[in-house]
């Protein structure tokens, strides 16, 4: 025991005087000639590298497990290339030392490093998933030995990146002023402000809140116009909307229908805007209008006709859905729908057991009672759907004691099956929510680092004054900044 103290602090000695800097010693596996001492290896199988202040001492049969990476190619060429060629490989080479610094993140290649001795790289937390990245492939290592779950972190940023670049070209298209288009393109570029970016100019602020408004105002109408008092009486004693309703109805649709015609005129592709699904609920909400004026102008008196009108009146509730275009926070509610598809299915699917289970058991043990209101079967379904989602409307109930004890199992099975999922999707709409708040600061952000690189690059250059086009922001070194912000 006590020799082998004494060969501790021997080591810790001879690690404390090679190096000035911090020795970082880990707990890979170590192979046979990697003893420190040199009884066992040689200078021609370890190199000395210091990362950052960390110093590493490393071997050559350990680095030659991956012979195309940097580290491999620079032990075997440490002992038989000049100086020159070994700085090519590195920042700088100390001849006298024998020691390759590099200017890199110390805690990144401490990751680097475990390719080497487990054959699989796993990211450290707090470390950028692109600056990581951009070390492997300063190192030379192929983005496939990634770890699985580091993987689909970098995916998550690498979408996060593309949205923020999206989101940058399409400001830059707003702020570019380009000589070559023509007055055609300008007038289009110009309406698509003013009908599509509320926040572009202050008339594309005030027509996006009177939109608003008049959706809100056409849809009180026709929820005001179904009152029985409101309808009067025609020439020919048939009762018809109220005129003021009507009036005020039809400003709405045309209202709606030129800001529908100017959005199509201003569109960059107009076979995607017509089959855009907002497009469509756009289209539904005007078309109902038209069509009941064609079929009423020309065959009032058939039953058929009017059932057929009643029926497009009832596709106006759709405008509803056009809040959606005005509104943020249902955009995102919906995303987080779309995301949270799979719990909801979970739900679905175990609420339509429960209904199939208690509806069968309700009607086993309520059948037999001289007073039952569980008929059949299919009766017993409306009472499993108004018990398990907890309703209960109280026009369906057991009246015996089982039965009322298969109705209190479906209530609080119910209650579970729905409480389940609200937690991750309200975590979903969290999500995105802020997702999309931080990917609006994150693209104006990255716009402003644009416009100080490019003022610097100006005051160096006086010929690149413009702002920089769409083209440019992929390959822009602001980009690297990106992958921190987000």
């Amino acid at each position: 025991m006590e020799k082998q103290w004494h060969e501790d602090e021997t080591l810790k000695t001879f690690f404390t005087d090679c190096s000035p800097n911090i020795i970082d010693m880990w707990d890979f596996p170590r192979t046979p000639s990697s003893d420190c001492n040199g009884s066992e290896a040689s200078e021609e199988t370890e190199i000395a590298v210091n990362i950052g202040g960390v110093k590493h001492i490393l071997y050559r049969d350990v680095l030659n497990r991956y012979p195309e990476t940097r580290l491999a190619e620079l032990v075997n060429r440490a002992t038989h290339s000049t100086q020159e060629d070994l700085c090519a490989l590195c920042d700088d080479y100390d001849d006298l030392k024998r020691e390759f610094y590099f200017d890199r993140d110390p805690e990144a290649f401490k990751c680097i490093l475990e390719l080497y001795y487990y054959k699989e790289i796993h990211m450290k937390r707090g470390i950028c998933p692109m600056r990581f990245i951009r070390e492997m492939d300063y190192w030379g290592i192929n983005a496939k030995y990634l770890d699985e779950c580091c993987i689909s972190s970098l995916n998550e940023v690498q979408t996060e990146l593309a949205e923020i670049a999206e989101k940058v070209k399409t400001i830059l298209d707003d702020l570019e002023d380009d000589a070559t288009v023509t007055r055609g393109q300008r007038c289009q570029a110009f309406l698509r402000k003013l009908m599509e970016k509320p926040e572009s100019s202050l008339a594309a602020r005030v027509i996006a809140v009177g939109s608003f408004a008049l959706i809100l105002l056409s849809s009180v109408v026709m929820c005001v116009g179904t009152i029985p008092e409101l309808p009067v009486e025609d020439t020919q004693g048939n009762l018809v909307e109220h005129p003021t309703l009507e009036s005020i109805e039809m400003a709405c649709i045309i209202w709606f229908t030129v800001e529908y015609i100017l959005r199509f005129l201003s569109s960059s592709n107009q076979l995607r805007f017509v089959f855009s699904f907002m497009n469509i609920v756009d289209f539904l909400a005007i078309m109902p209008f038209y069509v009941v004026l064609i079929l009423g102008a020309a065959q009032t008196e058939l039953a058929d006709v009017q059932q057929a009108v009643q029926a497009l009146r009832i596709l106006r509730i759709v405008r509803i859905f056009k809040f959606a275009r005005h509104s943020a926070g249902l955009q995102a509610l919906a995303v987080a729908l779309k995301s949270s598809l799979k719990e909801l299915g979970v739900m679905l699917m175990y609420m339509t057991v429960g209904i199939f289970l208690f509806s069968a058991l309700g009607y086993t043990l309520e059948h037999s009672h001289p007073e039952t209101m569980f008929t059949s079967i299919p009766q017993s379904l409306w009472w499993g759907i108004i018990a398990m989602t907890t309703v209960g409307y109280g026009d369906i109930y057991p009246k015996t004691t089982l039965g009322r004890c298969n109705a209190a199992a479906s209530f609080l099975c119910g209650i579970i099956a729905i409480a389940l999922p609200i937690h991750v999707i309200i975590h979903n709409f969290i999500i995105v929510y802020n997702k999309q708040r931080v990917l609006e600061t994150t693209a104006k952000h990255e716009i402003e680092l644009m416009a100080l690189h490019m003022k610097d690059e100006a005051q160096e250059c006086p010929e690149s004054t413009k702002m920089p086009s769409q083209a440019s922001v992929g390959n822009s070194s602001v980009w690297d900044s990106a992958g921190v912000s987000v």
